[in-house]
């Protein structure tokens, strides 16, 4: 892998080393499906493909290659939600909703299908003094949020903020961080607004060195990143939004999400 920029190289503020990989396009076999929540399936990915896999940011976006409503294949973003190189299998996390070839494909899914996958292209690490995580987003990013917790090293203090259709659709954390769990519950038609998210992150206290990862709608994003900014002072360079999806455009996500 190849480091090619940073996001800042001021002291003492957090960088984000952006990190190229080989692009590679492999054919994976299903080897497992599991309904995890009710709007979640995960699907367990194995084959000799997968040596040399890498994805060292739990951020990470792959392509999956799926067939489309026309039956023309289309391409969708999805995060390694844990790669085992000793078992040789890749979990990936599906959003159970209606409408999407990805979901669609993923309720489908059996033990011995097919799938195509490229990448990830690149990663974005996240490195310095950061005495306090913020995770912030959807069940969108529930992969990467619950990644990010299960691998923080022992005693690193976080704080998760997920907006999730109902109470069974929480997801349990294994880690050995300090980590604090906010679950909003509102229905999936509503996963474009930020008022869920803002009215518990209202009460949450900050404390100093906090860095603040956010994902979710692109205007959702935009929303709680202006929120932090202008009512909450906190520092552009402690925060990384990402729109993971945009409202009526399909395959569309804004990786950086900035206030104009």
């Amino acid at each position: 892998m190849k480091l090619f920029s940073s996001f800042s190289n001021r002291t003492n503020v957090p960088e984000i080393q952006r990190v190229r990989h080989e692009l590679v396009r492999r054919n994976l076999e299903v080897c497992a499906v599991e309904r995890l929540t009710p709007h979640m399936i995960r699907v367990t990915l194995g084959g000799a493909e997968l040596a040399g896999f890498t994805s060292p940011s739990p951020d990470d976006h792959i392509k999956i290659f799926v067939p489309g409503l026309n039956g023309a294949t289309v391409r969708r973003d999805y995060t390694p939600r844990h790669y085992d190189p000793q078992s040789g299998t890749l979990v990936l996390d599906f959003v159970n909703h209606h409408g999407g070839p990805a979901a669609a494909w993923a309720r489908a899914a059996q033990p011995g299908d097919r799938l195509d996958i490229g990448g990830p292209r690149g990663s974005q690490i996240i490195s310095g003094q950061i005495d306090h995580w913020l995770l912030i987003g959807d069940e969108t990013a529930l992969p990467a949020i619950c990644r990010r917790v299960e691998e923080l090293p022992a005693d690193t203090s976080v704080t998760t903020l997920i907006t999730v259709p109902g109470p069974e659709d929480e997801q349990l954390f294994r880690t050995d961080a300090r980590h604090t769990a906010h679950w909003v519950h509102r229905p999936m038609e509503e996963a474009d607004q930020a008022q869920h998210i803002l009215s518990v992150l209202d009460k949450l206290v900050l404390p100093d060195r906090t860095f603040v990862w956010i994902g979710a709608e692109a205007r959702v994003a935009k929303a709680v990143r202006l929120y932090l900014q202008e009512e909450r002072s906190v520092s552009s360079h402690w925060i990384k939004a990402s729109g993971y999806w945009v409202k009526g455009q399909a395959d569309a996500s804004v990786k950086d999400v900035r206030l104009e």
